[in-house]
């Protein structure tokens, strides 16, 4: 991966924050019931979430999962409008009809969110078939996590990928959790990513919380994955929340939370920012505060959005 430029860096940073301050105004919104449905918060998994993103190109596409409110911001989503959604509203990306967990912007060939564990990997690969139809210069990113890699969809969907050298990347954000249990209950193996060698695809490890080798790993692999066919990389990373809203974290100890919060991946990556002569914290604190303008700004936006109009309780029903 060649070195990136300034503004590189400052995209990267300002997505990381933006997810940040996302996340804790929806966790805010949600205490005050203002939140429809439940939610699964992305604070401690920045780094993942949007240096795999960014990695790819604006025309790849992006199919995502439960927990995807950085892959949205990462993509360029509008901020405003997903807002709008999780609030419920009718100019929402799904009219609010959809929350957290639907999120989707074709123009943006984001695929969407998706509330079935595995339910999105399946649609990373039909959108793989489609681009090798058609010789498509695009690649195809498919982001789970570590629970949906003992789904069997998950290894359908990398077998087929795999038989027909589809150019997928799958990205797996382990972590370390499912709903309720640690991952080392959950498997028998330490690395995920070898999953990848019964698939005859390479796999890969990656410091989920350093976002410059997520992204390097990721934009080297898609480059690789246009001629070869799929690779599998694991992110090794830590959600700070519970799993979702709903849970009360009882199966972890504070003092594991609190050593995780230490390897913050936008901490981190704003110290290094800072000592290779980069930025300056001033610059980073502007920033930070043009990120929470944003956040603030689109909480006015949704709340004075109309709510959907109760005749179109049964539009967009297919089934």
């Amino acid at each position: 991966m060649d070195a990136l430029s300034k503004p590189e860096l400052e995209s990267l940073y300002r997505n990381m924050v933006l997810t940040r301050k996302f996340e804790e105004k929806i966790a805010y919104l949600f205490t005050r019931g203002e939140v429809y449905g439940t939610t699964h918060l992305c604070m401690g998994m920045e780094g993942t979430g949007v240096g795999a993103v960014m990695a790819m190109r604006k025309e790849d596409y992006l199919a995502s999962n439960h927990r995807g409110h950085g892959h949205a911001i990462a993509k360029g989503s509008d901020i405003n409008l997903m807002m709008a959604e999780l609030l419920g509203k009718a100019n929402g990306y799904c009219k609010g009809k959809g929350g957290s967990m639907h999120i989707a912007d074709l123009d943006l060939f984001y695929l969407g969110a998706n509330g079935v564990v595995a339910g999105g990997i399946p649609l990373a690969v039909g959108a793989g078939i489609t681009v090798k139809h058609k010789k498509l210069d695009k690649a195809v990113i498919g982001i789970f996590g570590d629970g949906a890699t003992n789904q069997g969809s998950f290894h359908e969907s990398l077998n087929m990928a795999s038989i027909w050298k589809l150019p997928i990347v799958f990205v797996c954000e382990n972590n370390q959790y499912g709903m309720s249990g640690s991952i080392k209950k959950m498997v028998n193996i330490e690395d995920l990513s070898i999953r990848a060698a019964s698939y005859g695809m390479p796999g890969g490890r990656v410091d989920g919380n350093d976002v410059l080798a997520v992204y390097g790993a990721v934009k080297d692999a898609r480059e690789r994955v246009l001629t070869n066919g799929p690779e599998l990389i694991v992110c090794e990373t830590y959600r700070i929340n519970g799993h979702s809203k709903s849970d009360a974290n009882a199966y972890r100890t504070k003092e594991e939370i609190a050593e995780w919060r230490l390897k913050c991946p936008i901490l981190r990556f704003r110290k290094k920012l800072i000592e290779d002569n980069t930025f300056t914290e001033a610059e980073l604190d502007g920033i930070d505060e043009a990120a929470q303008k944003t956040i603030d700004d689109a909480e006015t936006f949704a709340k004075a959005s109309p709510l959907p109009a109760a005749e179109t309780v049964m539009d967009d029903i297919y089934a």
